[in-house]
């Protein structure tokens, strides 16, 4: 098998199981918690205020992203594999082609620093781009043979994940905010569940107790509630549902 070949067969087959992806991740990352200085891992607000933004700036780049795109793109499809209704090329993807992994990537280096490793910062930014070239091949290969020439010319003038300006075009459509939470509700619920998660553990190996530290209990109650309207919302009514998004 060609080069080409196994790289976007293997991606494909990262794409469908993107969504283990944070295990790969969780699991070290407590065993370094454990295992590392507990002077260094100890409860400073401030630091952990700068994690937090960093995910959500993370977060805002998916919102940029799924707000103003059409249905059947830009989606969270896992297991049909590959679906683009159509080429998006204006707004966020006249700056960036995989904004939603350039998002993904800030969502997950928050979480990777609070686990205070500077080798483990290097080895998740290593790994998360090993793992995302295969998937980012595999999805230019399916684009590029469903847009052809569009696709080509595209991508020639904007980059694969390092956002440039100089070829911005607005949004084609308009923003859609009810597509954004019917899309990232669970999304925006992770952030505050990981560092809860994070926070628990700390505290736990630190003291050896199970202990929520007031700030990280007080934001993922607040999210919460806020995910439990929302999610009522989504599967009870049609509130949420946008004609072609």
């Amino acid at each position: 098998m060609s080069l080409v070949h196994e790289f976007e067969k293997s991606g494909n087959w990262l794409f469908r199981r993107r969504s283990w992806l944070p295990v790969f991740i969780a699991i070290p990352g407590f065993l370094i918690l454990y295992f590392t200085d507990h002077q260094t891992i100890t409860f400073k607000w401030e630091i952990e205020i700068i994690f937090l933004a960093i995910r959500i700036f993370g977060q805002i780049i998916r919102v940029l992203t799924v707000g103003f795109a059409p249905g059947n793109t830009s989606g969270r499809n896992t297991t049909s594999g590959q679906i683009a209704d159509e080429l998006n090329v204006t707004g966020i993807y006249s700056i960036v082609r995989h904004p939603l992994y350039t998002g993904n990537f800030f969502m997950w280096l928050g979480p990777v620093l609070f686990i205070r490793s500077a080798w483990f910062v290097v080895v998740f930014i290593l790994a998360y781009w090993l793992y995302y070239e295969r998937i980012m091949f595999a999805e230019e290969q399916f684009l590029r043979r469903k847009f052809g020439e569009a696709y080509d010319k595209w991508a020639e003038k904007v980059n694969a994940v390092i956002p440039s300006f100089r070829n911005y075009m607005p949004p084609r459509l308009s923003f859609s905010l009810k597509t954004v939470i019917r899309r990232e509700y669970n999304s925006f619920i992770n952030i505050f569940l990981t560092f809860l998660a994070l926070d628990i553990a700390r505290n736990y190996f630190i003291s050896h107790k199970f202990m929520v530290t007031p700030m990280w209990g007080w934001l993922f109650l607040s999210a919460g509630i806020i995910w439990l309207f929302t999610r009522i919302i989504h599967k009870k009514t049609s509130w949420l549902f946008v004609e072609g998004r």
